[in-house]
């Protein structure tokens, strides 16, 4: 029997705009786009796995809040994952694409333009 895989996802506004990063050719759902995080570890709360994960992938800090809204998605009848989206102030840095493609500043109403994976369309209809 498959676990579900807990991951947790920036909500990060600047401006009514959104940040949503590329996944890089190597990963699952490669090319797409989704809003920025990671997996929480074994014993990690998951507000820290998200400051660190945002560190690690983008190279600036934020500040976890509270929780923005939760999707479950099964891909592939293999792997499921509980996304918790968490809403995050911007702290400091520039980002930097560390262990993403590509990274944009997005309007709800635009992010239709953009393939974003099925976990996160959730969040997506949200801010609209």
């Amino acid at each position: 029997m498959t676990h579900p895989i807990l991951v947790t996802a920036a909500i990060i506004e600047k401006d009514g705009t959104y940040l949503i990063t590329q996944r890089l050719d190597k990963q699952h759902n490669c090319g797409r786009w989704e809003f920025p995080g990671g997996k929480v570890e074994f014993g990690e709360d998951p507000r820290s796995c998200l400051e660190r994960e945002i560190e690690e992938e983008l190279k600036i800090k934020v500040r976890a809040g509270a929780l923005f809204e939760y999707s479950s998605h099964v891909y592939d009848e293999k792997k499921h994952i509980i996304l918790l989206g968490i809403h995050c102030d911007y702290v400091s840095g520039e980002i930097q694409k560390h262990d993403i493609a590509d990274f944009a500043w997005v309007t709800p109403a635009k992010m239709a333009k953009y393939d974003i994976t099925e976990a996160d369309l959730p969040f997506v209809e949200k801010l609209k």
